[in-house]
């Protein structure tokens, strides 16, 4: 439209509004149509509109379909190469991390296979565990070790994550002897690493179903060494603290050895249940105070058990799930029934 024929419409528009107003408006805007924002409903959006025009936006009108159409197609296709990048970039990192822990391993299994005292043998794995953390820029920070017994003694462990092993051989310069499910010994490897580092293999995680298991480790702990348990046997991808099995403290109430709970956090966001590609995250270990127990018997096991479980729900910041049982769908999906 020529612009004298827009400053007719304007000046027409201004005596109108002159007249109604009793006052002559402060401006005048010639907008294209539909140009007035609206709800659904079809009342204006006065604020939006202001906002428009307070940008100097509100000229600009509509654009045409074809370009709404074009933007519309950059955007999803912008959404898409982001998603994109995003899978390829955890890729990258996922398996770099593999890359790195591949490497340290294949390094150190030959010295962790010669070295005759058991005691090199962690010190070898506790800093190849530090440094795959610190080449994968995961941090770790572990408090408490000064509760730690000087020999001897039980540390219940909560369980969230296939690296949890990893973070605590790096949490732990001294030796610990891990309390592993023997369906691990059946793996050659597995159980020849586990036993260079230092592993003491029960049956489903719970000595106390078994008494081998339980004499092995029974002797283990009275002789001075510390016992590394996970007492909930198993772990998931939901986060949770699970009941504890009482095999764990059985041992240390037979022993008279101290309880020592010990609250993992971060290695579930690291690498959750069903996934293989570890994520970056911030690991911390925390060792609580000491528990000792007040008998030899079945229920001062009980007592010990029900005193770990309560210090370490109080720190991992994860739902108690005790007493409910998980259950699958059949998408996989996991949920609780109390």
């Amino acid at each position: 439209m020529a612009e004298s024929k827009l400053n007719e419409i304007r000046r027409g528009v201004e005596e109108v509004a002159g007249g109604v107003l009793e006052a002559p408006p402060d401006e005048v805007v010639l907008v294209p149509p539909q140009t007035v924002l609206k709800t659904s409903s079809g009342k204006i959006r006065r604020s939006d509109t202001r906002r428009l025009y307070e940008t100097g936006k509100l000229r600009a009108g509509k654009r045409a379909v074809w370009w709404q159409l074009v933007r519309l197609a950059a955007s999803g296709m912008l959404a898409r190469i982001r998603q994109s990048s995003r899978r390829a970039l955890a890729l990258a990192y996922g398996g770099y991390c593999w890359l790195v822990m591949t490497v340290l391993l294949a390094a150190c299994f030959p010295l962790l296979l010669v070295l005759p005292r058991s005691n090199w043998r962690w010190r070898v794995a506790h800093v190849a565990a530090r440094a795959a953390l610190w080449l994968a820029g995961i941090p770790l920070d572990v408090e408490g070790l000064d509760r730690l017994p000087a020999s001897g003694g039980v540390l219940a462990v909560n369980h969230t994550s296939y690296i949890d092993g990893l973070a605590l051989t790096a949490a732990f310069p001294e030796k610990m002897l891990f309390v592993a499910k023997k369906e691990l010994a059946s793996n050659w490897f597995a159980r020849t690493l586990l036993h260079r580092v230092g592993a003491i293999f029960v049956e489903r995680m719970d000595p106390g179903a078994s008494l081998d298991d339980s004499r092995e480790a029974l002797d283990a702990v009275s002789g001075g060494k510390r016992l590394l348990f996970f007492p909930e046997g198993t772990f998931l991808r939901m986060p949770g603290l699970r009941d504890f099995k009482l095999g764990a403290f059985l041992i240390a109430a037979r022993a008279g050895v101290p309880v020592s709970p010990v609250t993992l956090h971060g290695t579930r966001a690291a690498l959750r249940d069903g996934m293989w590609l570890p994520r970056r995250a911030h690991l911390r270990v925390e060792v609580g105070e000491v528990l000792l127990p007040d008998g030899d018997d079945f229920q001062a096991a009980i007592r010990l058990r029900d005193a770990a479980r309560a210090v370490i729900v109080s720190r991992c910041g994860e739902p108690d799930l005790a007493g409910d049982r998980v259950v699958f769908s059949e998408d996989g999906v996991e949920r609780l029934e109390g």
